[in-house]
């Protein structure tokens, strides 16, 4: 019998129509550092190692809808990041370049557009071990 493969996620990747400039919004909203530079590819990860992110130029990307409607491009996935503090969050998401949704489904967690117009959310942890 053949032994099961191993399967480890290295990486979520997000298209878009500048990998460098979507990579660098992401480097300083996480404070991440840069793995691998290339002309149309970014990858940046955690400074204690585990997954990261990576950015691929398409020059055919076009902006997620969300929230979505049928006639345009529906969003496919979206990134949630935990923060400690999410007025100061959302703060410094706009001084990097986000803009805040007009759609706000919950209000302890706010939805932004990355500059590409990915949609992501900031939340803060909130229960019993929080």
């Amino acid at each position: 019998m053949k032994p099961q493969p191993r399967f480890t996620l290295a990486a979520t990747t997000l298209d878009a129509p500048d990998a460098h400039e979507l990579a660098q919004f992401y480097q300083g909203l996480l404070g991440w550092s840069v793995r691998k530079l290339e002309p149309a590819w970014v990858e940046i990860g955690p400074p204690d190692g585990g997954p990261g992110l990576s950015f691929q130029t398409e020059p055919l990307f076009t902006r997620p809808r969300w929230p979505s409607v049928r006639s345009e491009q529906q969003m496919m996935m979206h990134l949630d990041i935990e923060v400690n503090d999410l007025s100061a969050a959302v703060e410094q998401a706009l001084a990097l370049g986000a803009t805040v949704t007009d759609f706000q489904p919950q209000d302890d967690v706010r939805v932004l557009f990355d500059p590409a117009g990915h949609p992501f959310c900031l939340f803060v942890h909130t229960g019993p071990n929080a």
